[in-house]
C-alpha cells in the first residue's frame, strides 16, 4: 500500500529516517456464520530477531489501511477487524532507536499524537476490532491491542509487559487510561508500574489472561484459527465477553486513590524522587479514574512530549543500548571456538554463598555438581539447602517434577577432594583471605585434570596473588558474582596477566550459559563495582566521620538516583564487610581512599537505623548517631556532592588510564548491572559529563561533546 505522509507529521518523519516499516497486509476471512473479518498482519519482512516496531511511517500505513477498512464497514463489506502479528510477534512498540533521535518537545509531541490518532481508530471503525495477540507484546505492541474492542492471547506468548517507565518514559498510545478501566488499577499499576521497576518483568499470556487483559486464551497450535471461530461467535452474539476485573463504583470511589497513595509511597521508598517516568505515570493512573478517554489521551501526549525531550529519556536509551548490545558483544573476549566443554563442576565450600553457585551452575548447564567443605556435616547442608532450592522451584511450577528429580540427582556433595578429578570447572566460595584461598587451590590442584578451569569469586583480594602458589596459573580466572547470584545479571571477570585466552573464552562462554552479562576487568583492586562503591561509602563515611550528619550526606547524594542511601547499602552488605572493603581500598590507593574506624565501631554495634517489624526503617539508630558525633568540620549536602562528582570522575578516569576496562561504556554497564545503577541516569560517565565533574577532575569528557547533553 501506498502511504501519505500527513502534514501535520511530515517534520517527525524527515528526522526518523532508515525506517524499518511494519507493513499492515490485508485479507478478509470469510467466517463460518457468514460474516467477513479484515485480517491486518503485521509485518516488517524480517525474521523473529527483528521484532515488528513502529516508526512514523508504519504508524501512517496502519491508519491508511484502518481508514480504508472503516470506509469498508460503512459500506457493509466487512463486520469486523482483526490484527495479528507475524510468527511470534505482534509488535515491540516504537522503534527506540529512532525515539531517541528526537530533538525537542514538539516533535516529540507529533510521535505520541500520531500513535494515539492511528491506534485510537480501532475503536471508531464502525465494526468491533480484535486483537489477536499470538507473541511478543511490548509497550506500542500491547497498546495495540488495549485500543481494540476485543482481545485474545496465545498460551504459548512469554512477553507482554508495558516497559516504558523502565526506559523514562510512560505508556502513551493509550496503555496509561485505558488499562486501569479495563483491569482495575491495582493490577494497572502492577503492570505499569511495579513490573517495569522489577528488572521489566514480563507477562505470560496466561498471565494477562488471568489479569483480563485478554479476553480469551487459546493453545498455539491452533491460535489463529480458534481466535477467529471466537471472534464470529462474539460477531454472532451467541458468546457473550465477560469482564470481571473491570473497575466498578466501589474500586472507583473507595480503592483507586488508596491504591496509589501505597504505590506513591513504594516508589518513594524503593526509588527516592529524581526519576521522574515512575511519577508521570503514577498521576496519569490517578487520573484515569474520572476522565474521558479524549482527555486522558491528551494527558499522555503531555507526558510522553516532556519525557522523550527530556534527559533522562536520553539517559535510558543509552543505557538500553549498552545493556541490549555492548553486554551481548563483550569488550576484549577472546574467540568463542578457544572455550573447553564444562560437563562437570566442583564448588569449593557447602555455605550460603557456594551453595547459590551449585544451585545457578546445576540449573543453566545441567551438568553434574559437586561440592566440597571441611567436615561431612557442612557438606550435607549445603546439599539439603540446594535440594530444598530445587523442590521450591517445583512446588512454584517453575520447573516439571521430572527436571526436579534430575537436578537434585546431579548434586552431590563430600569431603574426598579426589572426587573433582574429572570436573571441568572449579569454582571456590571459601573465607576473603589470601592465604585460606591459596591453600584450597593449592590442595585441589593436585587432582583435578591439566584442562580444568580454577575461578575465584574473591571481591577485594587480587586474583593474581590467590594463584600465586599454583602450579599453572594460567587457568585461574576471576568469576565475581554479585548478590543475590540469581537474581543479579553481572559477572566480573577477572584476568590476570598469567590467564590464557582458553581460561578466558570458558569463563566468558560459561557466564552467557548462566544467563548472566560478563565484563572483563583487570586484576586491580575492588575491579570495577566494587571499587566504584568502596569510593562513594568512604566519601560517605569520611564525612560522618568529620562531622556531617547521615541526613545530610543521604541528601547530598539525592541527585544520583541511587535505589538506596549509601548507609542502607552498608547494612545490606554488612557493615563488617563495609568496613573490610573500606580497608582493602585504602591499604591499595591511601591518597585517595578513605577508611572509617567509626564504620569499625558500627559494625561491633550492629546497626545504622532502626527498624520495624517487618524490617521497615523508622529512623537512624539513637546509639549509631552517637558513635559517629564528635566531628568538627561538616559539610554542606551540595560541597560533599560536588565533591564525591569530582572524586568519582577521577577515579573512573584513573581506571580507564589503567585499562582495567576497555571503554567507560563497560564502567556503566558494571554499575547498571552489578549495583543497580539506574537506567534513567544513563550510567555514571555520562552523569559525570552531564555536571561537569569530568571537566573539574582531568579537563575532558568521557564522551565525545555531542553526548555530554544527551548520554
Amino acid at each position: 500500500m501506498t502511504t501519505t505522509i500527513a502534514p501535520d507529521f511530515a517534520e517527525l518523519s524527515s528526522i526518523m529516517t532508515d525506517e524499518v516499516v511494519t507493513h499492515s497486509y490485508v485479507r478478509d476471512i470469510p467466517l463460518a456464520s457468514g460474516k467477513t473479518l479484515a485480517l491486518i498482519t503485521l509485518d516488517n519482512d524480517r525474521d523473529h530477531s527483528r521484532p515488528n516496531t513502529f516508526g512514523p511511517m508504519g504508524l501512517i500505513e496502519l491508519g491508511d489501511t484502518l481508514a480504508e477498512l472503516r470506509s469498508r464497514a460503512g459500506a457493509g463489506e466487512i463486520h469486523g477487524v482483526g490484527v495479528t502479528g507475524k510468527p511470534f510477534i505482534l509488535a515491540a512498540g516504537a522503534d527506540l532507536s529512532k525515539i531517541g533521535d528526537i530533538p525537542n518537545r514538539k516533535i516529540a509531541m507529533q510521535m505520541a499524537q500520531l500513535g494515539h490518532q492511528v491506534l485510537g481508530s480501532l475503536a471508531e471503525l464502525g465494526v468491533p476490532s480484535f486483537v489477536f495477540i499470538n507473541g511478543l507484546a511490548l509497550g506500542g505492541g500491547l497498546e495495540v491491542g488495549l485500543n481494540a474492542t476485543y482481545r485474545t492471547i496465545d498460551t504459548g506468548v512469554a512477553g507482554v509487559a508495558l516497559p516504558e517507565v523502565f526506559l523514562g518514559i510512560i505508556p502513551g498510545w493509550g496503555g496509561a487510561w485505558l488499562l486501569p478501566n479495563l483491569i482495575g488499577i491495582e493490577n494497572a499499576l502492577k503492570v505499569i508500574i511495579e513490573n517495569p521497576l522489577k528488572n521489566n518483568r514480563m507477562l505470560s499470556g496466561q498471565d494477562a489472561f488471568n489479569l483480563g487483559i485478554a479476553d480469551a486464551i487459546f493453545g498455539s497450535t491452533n491460535f489463529l484459527e480458534d481466535s477467529l471461530r471466537w471472534a464470529d461467535e462474539v460477531l454472532s452474539g451467541t458468546t457473550t465477553v465477560k469482564r470481571p476485573n473491570t473497575p466498578g463504583v466501589i474500586e472507583r470511589t473507595v480503592k483507586w486513590d488508596a491504591a496509589i497513595k501505597i504505590a506513591r509511597g513504594m516508589l518513594e521508598r524503593r526509588i527516592g524522587t529524581v526519576a521522574l517516568s515512575p511519577y508521570r505515570a503514577l498521576e496519569l493512573l490517578r487520573a484515569a479514574k474520572n476522565t474521558d478517554r479524549a482527555t486522558g489521551f491528551a494527558a499522555e501526549d503531555d507526558a510522553l512530549a516532556d519525557l522523550v525531550a527530556g534527559d533522562q529519556f536520553k539517559a535510558s536509551i543509552y543505557a538500553f543500548n549498552l545493556v541490549q548490545k555492548r553486554a551481548k558483544r563483550p569488550a576484549g573476549a577472546p574467540d568463542r571456538g578457544l572455550a573447553r566443554p564444562v560437563t562437570k563442576v566442583g564448588v569449593i565450600g557447602a555455605g550460603l554463598m557456594a551453595s547459590q553457585f551449585a544451585l545457578l551452575f546445576v540449573r543453566r548447564l545441567k551438568v553434574p555438581v559437586v561440592i566440597t567443605d571441611l567436615d561431612q556435616a557442612r557438606v550435607d547442608k549445603g546439599v539439603a539447602y540446594i535440594h530444598g532450592e530445587i523442590d521450591a522451584l517445583h512446588l512454584k511450577n517453575k520447573i516439571s517434577a521430572d527436571e526436579s528429580n534430575r537436578l537434585q540427582a546431579l548434586v552431590t556433595g563430600t569431603t574426598d577432594k579426589s572426587l573433582f578429578a574429572d570436573a571441568d570447572w572449579v569454582i571456590e566460595a571459601v573465607f576473603e583471605e589470601l592465604e585460606v584461598k591459596q591453600q584450597v587451590f593449592a590442595e585441589i590442584e593436585k587432582v583435578i585434570s591439566p584442562t580444568a578451569i580454577l575461578a575465584t569469586n574473591t571481591s577485594s583480594l587480587s586474583v593474581e596473588q590467590i594463584g600465586a602458589n599454583l602450579a599453572h596459573p594460567e587457568r585461574l580466572v576471576g568469576f565475581h558474582f554479585f548478590n543475590p547470584v540469581a537474581i543479579m545479571p553481572l559477572i566480573e571477570v577477572v584476568k590476570t596477566p598469567q590467564t590464557d585466552d582458553a581460561t578466558l573464552s570458558t569463563a566468558m562462554v560459561t557466564a552467557a550459559k548462566l544467563y548472566k552479562n560478563a565484563v572483563i576487568t583487570r586484576d586491580t583492586p575492588g575491579f570495577v563495582v566494587n571499587r566504584v562503591l568502596a569510593k562513594v561509602l568512604g566519601e560517605a563515611m569520611h564525612a560522618v566521620d568529620t562531622g556531617t550528619s547521615f541526613e545530610v550526606v543521604e541528601a547530598s547524594m539525592q541527585p544520583f538516583g541511587l535505589p538506596m542511601t549509601p548507609f542502607e547499602l552498608l547494612e545490606l552488605v554488612g557493615l563488617t564487610v563495609g568496613a573490610h572493603v573500606l580497608d582493602t581500598h585504602h591499604a591499595a590507593f591511601p591518597d585517595r581512599f578513605f577508611d572509617s574506624t567509626n564504620l569499625h565501631r558500627l559494625a561491633e554495634h550492629g546497626k545504622i537505623f532502626d527498624r520495624d517489624a517487618k524490617g521497615k526503617i523508622t529512623g537512624y539508630n539513637r546509639e549509631a548517631v552517637k558513635i559517629v558525633s564528635g566531628g568538627t568540620s561538616p559539610m554542606s549536602a551540595e560541597a560533599l556532592r560536588t565533591q564525591i562528582e569530582t572524586g568519582l570522575a577521577d577515579e573512573v578516569h584513573r581506571m580507564l588510564e589503567a585499562q582495567v576496562v576497555s571503554a567507560p561504556e563497560d564502567i556503566d554497564l558494571c554499575l547498571i548491572l552489578g549495583a543497580g545503577y539506574p537506567f534513567q541516569m544513563g550510567g555514571l560517565t555520562p552523569y559525570l559529563d552531564r555536571v561537569g565533574a569530568s571537566h573539574s577532575a582531568f579537563g575532558g569528557s568521557f564522551h565525545t561533546p555531542m553526548l555530554r547533553g544527551t548520554p
